[in-house]
């Protein structure tokens, strides 16, 4: 029996579809959602989030949110969510130039140092996810 997964952002709603089982990036490490599992409300970090449906895995980059698994499906609520094959490397990367840059000048407010980090962070994250698939394309099993 296969789980509904929505993964959503404030500007767009990003997926929905059917899925075999979903990895999140919580904020004590990963946590894995099968068919079945209990209901839960949870914090996410920054991180890869992998889905397998079919067979095969697909990989997203998500900013922070929630995690709510509830019997009929699984809702991820992320401050940003990009699916590996839709990351702009060239644009990811420029974000790190940017984020690099910005730390290296430093900061008079506690905030944009915080800001920059957070920046700095997304950017690798996007830049790793995407690596990732182009190194192993859709993942099959055997």
């Amino acid at each position: 029996m296969p789980l509904l997964l929505e993964i959503v952002t404030p500007e767009r709603q990003v997926f929905s579809e059917e899925v075999d089982s979903v990895v999140c990036p919580g904020i004590e490490g990963e946590l894995g959602v099968l068919p079945h599992h209990a209901p839960l409300l949870t914090t996410l970090s920054v991180g890869e989030l992998r889905i397998r449906r079919g067979g095969e895995e697909e990989f997203f980059a998500i900013a922070g949110g929630f995690l709510q698994v509830r019997p009929d499906k699984v809702v991820v609520m992320a401050e940003t969510a990009d699916l590996a094959s839709e990351i702009d490397v060239e644009k990811a990367q420029e974000a790190r130039r940017e984020a690099e840059k910005a730390l290296s000048e430093g900061f008079e407010e506690p905030a944009d140092l915080a800001r920059a980090r957070a920046s700095l962070q997304r950017a690798l994250l996007r830049i790793r996810v995407s690596e990732r698939r182009r190194r192993e394309g859709p993942r099959s099993r055997g």
